[in-house]
């Protein structure tokens, strides 16, 4: 009876710490400074990859936004993998379509087959997704960070439509991501976490990591950063480089994006305990902390498993009640201070009385996790089909 209840109260502070855990590293980013004092100041040579898988609709205005970059110093390389020749074409120099000769249906495949076609050797890269627009000051802002010594950067994905309500839910996560696993979590003396686009890297540093792993299936960006942060290596957040991204707006849309993602958590998350390892070992704050942070699972998992927690506490104990509802209290807090630090759109604020209904077709994506990268490598957007939410 003693050790049941021992295991009780161990499984109920492994799911509670996720509730308070982004708070405690934002009152400990608030004692850490990242003043780093700056490198020589240089203009890097970028290769921007722009992967596209089967869908090419929204390649032509990715392109012009790329195009419309403050800047001189790129060339981009679209990988068509996959996609209809005749549907790409493009006058400017400055963009090369690649099409590879079989299909390669893999991140890093497209990211090593635009390297290995680069027309010259750019110091630096940057990823793209096929449904990304970006601002015109993206890389002068990598360039910030880059000139300060870093290697690795990671943007700020921002909505690029809020058409939808499940469209607002999906921004106001990314929104809770950004602030705490990359400004706050990157300002308390870690790295940022990689969001899959919007981040960019010496080419050198790419390569080491990934040119002898083949990552198929989603989640390269979590073995990419940790590799990155195994080497000890910091991944910075640049706030200002910003990457307008398609949110989900449609259910079938959000269970198929969420099953591959929750897929992708279940296998990667062990790198998290490699990283403690290291972190205690090396006595590096950058791997413990960025380790700890990779063994939190997806929001609503754990949101779940704390409400089962609670109702059973109601049962069997005043205390584990009373400190159940506290955390949750923190956690909302928590949420909350992310938007209102954030200048999140009002739309995005309304949208959150939908979360049980988010939090619903999170759970089928969960139970449709184990075979989600069999059935899609890319996420289908439909956004311009559907009148904007008012």
């Amino acid at each position: 009876m003693i050790l049941a209840r021992l295991l009780w109260i161990f499984f109920q502070l492994i799911v509670g710490y996720n509730l308070v855990l982004p708070l405690v590293i934002y009152l400990l980013s608030l004692f850490k400074s990242n003043i780093s004092p700056p490198a020589e100041i240089t203009e890097g040579d970028y290769g921007i990859i722009v992967t596209a898988y089967e869908q090419v609709t929204h390649i032509p205005a990715v392109v012009q936004s790329l195009l419309n970059l403050n800047y001189q110093n790129y060339l981009i390389y679209v990988v068509a993998d996959n996609c209809e020749e005749s549907e790409l074409s493009f006058t400017d120099d400055r963009v090369i379509v690649l099409r590879p000769e079989t299909i390669l249906a893999g991140n890093t495949r497209s990211h090593f087959y635009a390297i290995r076609n680069f027309k010259r050797k750019h110091n630096r890269l940057t990823i793209i997704d096929s449904d990304n627009l970006v601002d015109a000051e993206y890389l002068n802002e990598l360039n910030r960070f880059f000139n300060q010594g870093y290697i690795a950067v990671q943007g700020v994905r921002e909505a690029k439509n809020l058409n939808t309500i499940y469209a607002c839910l999906d921004a106001a996560r990314d929104i809770y991501y950004h602030f705490y696993d990359g400004k706050i979590l990157f300002k308390a003396g870690s790295s940022a976490t990689l969001a899959g686009s919007g981040m960019a890297f010496t080419t050198d540093l790419y390569i080491d990591c990934l040119g002898q792993k083949d990552v198929t299936g989603a989640g390269f960006d979590k073995v990419l950063q940790a590799e990155i942060v195994g080497r000890n290596v910091r991944i910075a957040f640049a706030g200002g480089a910003i990457v307008y991204d398609e949110k989900t707006s449609q259910t079938d849309q959000l269970v198929n994006q969420r099953s591959r993602w929750i897929n992708t958590w279940f296998k990667y998350f062990s790198l998290g305990f490699t990283l403690i390892k290291k972190g205690v070992t090396k006595q590096s704050w950058n791997q413990f902390l960025f380790g700890v942070v990779l063994l939190r699972p997806p929001l609503f998992i754990f949101l779940l498993m704390g409400i089962i927690c609670l109702i059973i506490n109601l049962f069997v104990s005043v205390t584990g009640t009373v400190l159940w509802i506290a955390g949750f209290l923190l956690f909302i807090g928590g949420f909350y201070l992310a938007l209102l630090k954030s200048d999140t759109d009002k739309r995005i604020y309304r949208s959150l009385i939908n979360i049980p209904r988010f939090i619903f077709f999170q759970v089928l994506s969960l139970l449709k996790a184990r075979k989600a990268n069999q059935r899609s490598v890319a996420t289908k957007h439909y956004h311009n089909d559907i009148a904007d939410q008012e």
